[in-house]
């Protein structure tokens, strides 16, 4: 599960977990939250001294006007993933994101999950945050990775 348009450091390190092992990718996108989202983010990009883009955290797409933007990340992932000699696949999460990634994790016989996000304090101290609640909901292991920054 990614939330962002992966980086050259991203796809090296993904692809390269496993070492020399063949391996495939079910990316599944999260695009941007709702408007309740902002906050939560505005106060990461303050605890990590990113005041700009904490001022900015309005001016993304948001909610259904996220899905091209978050479309258009995905299919630069999967071409990125490809390159790298990875086989992957993967879709725009609409709605439900923890359902959605349990029935891939199943239909794919996936073995671990891996969640490539931004660091979000507030949601990882409360255990909200992406990783945290798929660990309690999909059955296999879950891996969190911290995004690279372009």
């Amino acid at each position: 599960m990614i939330e962002k348009p992966l980086t050259p450091e991203d796809v090296d390190f993904v692809t390269t977990l496993h070492g020399d092992e063949q391996i495939s990718f079910v990316v599944l996108m999260q695009p941007r939250g709702d408007q309740a989202d902002v906050l939560l983010r505005a106060i990461d990009d303050v605890a990590m001294g990113e005041l700009k883009d904490a001022a900015r955290e309005g001016e993304e797409p948001e909610g259904k006007d996220a899905l091209e933007p978050a479309g258009l990340a995905l299919e630069f992932s999967l071409r990125a993933l490809r390159e790298a000699g990875s086989e992957a696949v993967g879709q725009v999460v609409e709605d439900h994101p923890l359902n959605k990634l349990k029935s891939a994790v199943e239909d794919a016989s996936a073995d671990e999950v891996i969640v490539l996000t931004a660091p979000h304090y507030v949601e990882e101290f409360f255990h909200r945050d992406w990783a945290s609640r798929a660990r309690h909901k999909v059955g296999v292991p879950v891996l969190k990775l911290f995004a690279h920054s372009e």
